[in-house]
């Protein structure tokens, strides 16, 4: 299944504990149908110590969100909306469908 949200774009958490965030994709996993979120859903890996990382300890990272959790942000209506592919001057384009605006 070809996944529609891409990286770079923002997003809006739809449920979960972090309900209501908005950030940029960082990450897609196609295989898994997940996206990671700049500063959403925040997990803490601990670090063992090397000699890159000599002090080691704990680094917040953030983890995975099922797509079917995120929404595109629309700027112009202040919030998440749905978006269909339409065929724009032969190019695929990402449209919202409330305000008609093209993402792509």
């Amino acid at each position: 299944m070809a996944l529609r949200i891409k990286r770079g774009d923002v997003v809006v958490v739809r449920s979960g504990a972090d309900k209501g965030k908005t950030g940029k994709v960082i990450r897609v996993d196609v295989e898994g149908s997940r996206v990671y979120v700049e500063g959403v859903n925040l997990q803490y890996k601990h670090m063992k110590r090397t000699q890159q990382n000599p002090k080691g300890g704990r680094v917040r990272r953030e983890g995975p969100l099922h797509l079917s959790k995120v929404m595109l942000w629309s700027e112009k209506l202040g919030k998440g909306q749905r978006f269909r592919v339409e065929t724009r001057d032969g190019k695929r384009v990402r449209v919202g469908v409330k305000d008609g605006v093209a993402l792509d």
